[in-house]
């Protein structure tokens, strides 16, 4: 008896690759403005921080929207959550940094998953009806290779937790295998951060953490700086 990979799973692990040229080696998300205070040093300390970010921010913002894109029966629904996103994002290196790599991923999605659905978002974002953020590319290009949400949910927040993780690694710095027990850890509040997701109402949307939306937006008045947000 012989079995094959859902047909979904290359283009997945490709768009979710933490080699993926997106640009997230470029940005902290908030990371860098913890470093220079001394308040993320080593292993533990980041691996601190970056429970809190998936906890909060990931699962609120982009885990969420992911869902509601998934859930979406029109573009207007799925232009809403993208109007939403964009306008939950307060500090403006955040609200950049999520065009840059949304585009990037919105290009690479099109040559890796092409679908209809991902060229008429395209053509939405080319006439500035959305801004494109990477978790809403991502979402409808899982959607048109009928990625199951848990396992596309999961498959996001992994692969962010990762490209963070490689950012703290070059930032702190610390070792690979540090980063690589860092993400480990990460295993378990990434599975429960797909389980929350999938309970939380439209109030829960946009939710975050005043410390961190602070020192993302304290980032760039930051002197020295190795990342763009």
């Amino acid at each position: 008896m012989t079995s094959t990979a859902p047909a979904y799973l290359l283009a997945l692990l490709q768009l979710s690759d933490s080699a993926l040229p997106t640009g997230s080696f470029s940005h902290s998300l908030g990371l860098e403005t913890s470093l220079h205070r001394g308040q993320v040093h080593d292993e533990p300390t980041f691996a601190d921080w970056l429970t809190q970010f998936i906890r909060i921010q990931l699962v609120h913002s982009d885990g969420l929207a992911i869902r509601f894109a998934l859930e979406a029966a029109s573009e207007e629904e799925l232009f809403r959550v993208d109007h939403e996103l964009h306008a939950a994002a307060l500090p403006r290196e955040i609200r950049e940094a999520g065009v840059k790599m949304g585009a990037r991923m919105l290009d690479i999605a099109r040559s890796v998953a092409p679908s209809r659905e991902l060229e008429s978002f395209a053509r939405a974002v080319a006439r500035g009806d959305c801004a494109g953020h990477p978790a809403l590319a991502f979402a409808v290009a899982g959607k048109s290779l009928g990625v199951p949400a848990a396992e596309l949910l999961a498959t996001y927040m992994f692969s962010t937790a990762t490209s963070l993780t490689q950012n703290a690694i070059r930032g702190i710095p610390i070792g690979q295998n540090a980063g690589q027990r860092v993400l480990r850890a990460a295993h378990r509040e990434v599975r429960d951060g797909v389980v929350l997701v999938q309970t939380l109402g439209r109030e829960d949307f946009g939710v975050t953490a005043p410390a961190l939306e602070i020192a993302q937006m304290q980032h760039e008045r930051q002197r020295a700086r190795m990342f763009m947000s």
